[in-house]
């Protein structure tokens, strides 16, 4: 497992988090979180007890989070308790604090935006064209994005029909077809 250790700040408290390559996710301290989002001055004490009430309530979260090694205060590397960023999501959520209150919020905005697109999928097509002018794409690059979409789904549905799954037979297919156009593997 390949992990690059970096320090996010969230309001000038210290968040230690670990990119794993292998998984291609980003692992938060628990007891950074926690500190940054309630001002505890027991970080771990508070992970503790809400770990039982978690667990009281039902919740599979506690049994789920891993630990890797992160740098401590006093340098070395030491085991801690991380959560990927839909654990720590849900983590968010189970914590009273002012300052969950903004996540908590975006979260639900979120969570609304996502039922209204299943209910009715153009919603998402004019989610990501929005996005895409936001983020200062110009209209042509937008249109060119979505044809490629288009083939994509073309490919992948002619893949489908004869009889490749999804998942790993997929990824080598684009894999290959990258390597061929551009002279490197998807990841790279």
């Amino acid at each position: 497992m390949t992990e690059r250790n970096t320090i996010k700040i969230f309001e000038e408290k210290q968040v230690r988090t670990v990119w794993d390559d292998a998984s291609e996710k980003w692992y938060f301290s628990l007891i950074d979180v926690i500190e940054a989002l309630t001002g505890t001055e027991r970080p771990r004490k508070y992970w503790n007890d809400l770990k039982v009430k978690l667990e009281k309530e039902g919740s599979e979260l506690s049994g789920k989070i891993g630990q890797l090694k992160m740098p401590a205060g006093d340098g070395k590397m030491r085991q801690t308790d991380v959560a990927d960023t839909e654990q720590l999501f849900r983590l968010v959520q189970s914590i009273p604090s002012p300052k969950a209150e903004p996540f908590k919020r975006w979260l639900a905005l979120v969570a609304s935006e996502r039922m209204d697109e299943l209910a009715d999928p153009e919603l998402s097509i004019d989610r990501a064209l929005e996005q895409y002018l936001r983020l200062g794409y110009s209209e042509n690059w937008i249109n060119q994005r979505l044809k490629s979409i288009e083939v994509r789904k073309e490919l992948t549905d002619e893949w489908k029909r004869i009889g490749l799954k999804e998942g790993v037979q997929f990824a080598t297919l684009t894999d290959i077809i990258t390597k061929a156009w551009s002279g490197n593997t998807t990841k790279q």
